[in-house]
Parts: structure tokens; sequence; C-alpha cells
């Protein structure tokens, strides 16, 4: 059975490090009231999970994407579970369906964004070494 060091892709679907793939990219959990804080630095191996100021940005482009595929499938979820509602239905199922999937929206968005554009590569070893203390 494959691990989340194994695979960038399981490392990115569990919001791990993309250097490391062990340390945690949020401080809490989705459900929480702080779910969009970030560590500023990998716990295991201390990687900056900031690259550059304003990096994040380009992670409303990919939020967009995740929301217009909220819309295409809210929208076609109302039309065939409900027979084709008044248009009020598909305004309120989409809104709930966005309001709802927002905490993993923005994690994804971000996670995917330092996995593909933050220009860091693997590195098995990084995890081994002896992470810094914690920085205040």
């Amino acid at each position: 059975m494959a691990t989340k060091t194994d695979s960038a892709a399981l490392a990115l679907l569990d919001l791990r490090c993309p250097r490391c793939r062990r340390g945690k990219l949020f401080v809490t959990s989705a459900l929480s009231t702080r779910f969009a804080e970030m560590h500023a630095h990998c716990p295991i191996c201390d990687l900056a999970l900031e690259p550059e100021p304003g990096f994040y940005w380009g992670a409303m482009f990919v939020s967009y994407g995740f929301s217009v595929a909220s819309f295409f499938v809210g929208g076609a979820a109302a039309y065939y579970l409900f027979n084709d509602p008044p248009t009020w239905v598909y305004v309120l199922i989409v809104t709930l369906l966005v309001l709802i999937t927002t905490p993993l929206v923005l994690r994804y968005s971000r996670a995917i964004m330092l996995h593909l554009f933050g220009g860091i590569h693997y590195n098995p070893d990084a995890a081994k070494t002896t992470p810094a203390p914690p920085r205040a």
C-alpha cells in the first residue's frame, strides 16, 4: 500500500509539505473557524510555506476553477433531482454548496498552488534532519 511519502498526489490530497511530504500545511482542521491558518514553516523540514510575498494570490484562479465546478455540479443536481425547479432553487443550492465547501476549496487551492507552482522538489532526506526550533 502506498504511503503519503511515496506519492506527490497522496501528499497533496493529505495537505502535506511538498518537500518532506510529512509536515502538515495547516494548523487546524477544516472544521475549525481558523481553517485558513497555515504554518509559516513546515513543522518537519522547516520549509518556508510561503515561497514569496503574495504567492497565494495565484490560488484564487485555482479556487475559481473549483467554484465553476461547484456551479455545474449544483446546477446539474438540481435539474435532475428536482425536475428542473424554479431559478431560486438553483441559486439556493449552488450558494449553499459553495459556502459549505469554502474551507476545503481554500485549503486545496493553496496546496495545489504550492505543490505545482512553488518550485519545491521532494527531498526524502529533508524529514530526517532535525527541524529548527519553533519560530515565534
